[in-house]
């Protein structure tokens, strides 16, 4: 039984997933800060069972969601009716992508975003230990929202910690709140999405709380979806109809002295400098 430390966590196994027992069949797990991130990022390991029969993914919601933007028909909830409500649509993704298990964790997001926050890491390695993943999908280092980045780093943390446990575990960082087409291309894992977009479109649709409530989640992820797989090369053709991107964050697992700061810095000082480059190229001599 695997024991989590706040007592609204809970781990739910859809139909046929054959309940904990099958957890260590998990190959791909994402670690998302709310109910939805998970489909938007994490999409690539949640095909991964539809393109092949021996791999499987494991869901992790990280805190309750109460704090959400909301309007129309849910302009009036309460954080509570609205967490019982995006609980439900959680657990309905989890069904629709045939999930091993969707773990909901239910932190608060201050709790998540606090320094202190050794039950979120406990938790993580828990999950990630009765998992044991290939890869693992979470948030970059580079998105905009704090929970967002605070569970990115709860999940290198965590990693870290396991010390010989993750070896051999593939850390990629996605996008939600910042899109990672600026990422220079040695940092870029660009991942093919192509397969199953009813399913897709099927997955996003069902955070009716998020759509209805004034967040066209839905859209806006699909098509950035298809601008990622046109953008991705400008001297090319597509290789894709569907892409997300991606940043590599295992070199933080393989050497834990790597200052988090110092790493992320590294891209976006190359961006700089290939910026500048172009510009001083191109300028014209007078």
């Amino acid at each position: 039984m695997i024991k989590l430390s706040n007592p609204q966590a809970e781990c739910y196994y859809p139909a046929k997933s054959g309940g904990e027992s099958q957890l260590s069949r998990t190959t791909h797990l994402g670690i998302g800060a709310h109910q939805d991130d998970l489909e938007i990022f994490a999409i690539h390991g949640i095909l991964a069972e539809y393109d092949n029969e021996n791999q499987s993914f494991t869901g992790v919601t990280v805190t309750d969601g109460r704090g959400a933007p909301r309007s129309g028909d849910y302009a009036k909830l309460t954080d509570d009716e609205l967490w019982v409500i995006r609980t439900a649509e959680q657990k309905k993704a989890a069904e629709i992508g045939k999930y091993k298990a969707q773990f909901l964790l239910n932190h608060s997001s201050a709790a998540v975003k606090s320094p202190d926050r050794e039950e979120v890491i406990g938790d993580l390695i828990t999950i990630i230990e009765a998992c044991r993943p290939e890869i693992i999908y979470t948030h970059n280092l580079a998105d905009k929202h704090d929970t967002h980045v605070a569970v990115a780093l709860s999940v290198i943390e965590a990693l870290r910690r396991m010390g010989q446990q993750a070896k051999g575990i593939q850390l990629y960082g996605a996008e939600v709140w910042r899109g990672l087409d600026w990422l220079p291309a040695d940092w870029k894992i660009a991942l093919d999405v192509s397969s199953h977009p009813k399913l897709q479109a099927e997955l996003l649709g069902a955070f009716t709380s998020q759509i209805a409530g004034g967040k066209r989640y839905d859209r806006a992820t699909l098509g950035r979806r298809r601008a990622n797989a046109t953008y991705h090369q400008s001297h090319a053709t597509d290789q894709a109809e569907l892409m997300t991107y991606a940043m590599d964050l295992t070199p933080l697992i393989k050497d834990a002295s790597l200052a988090i700061a110092d790493f992320i810095n590294q891209p976006i000082q190359e961006l700089a400098e290939d910026v500048k480059n172009r510009l001083n190229r191109l300028t014209a001599v007078k």
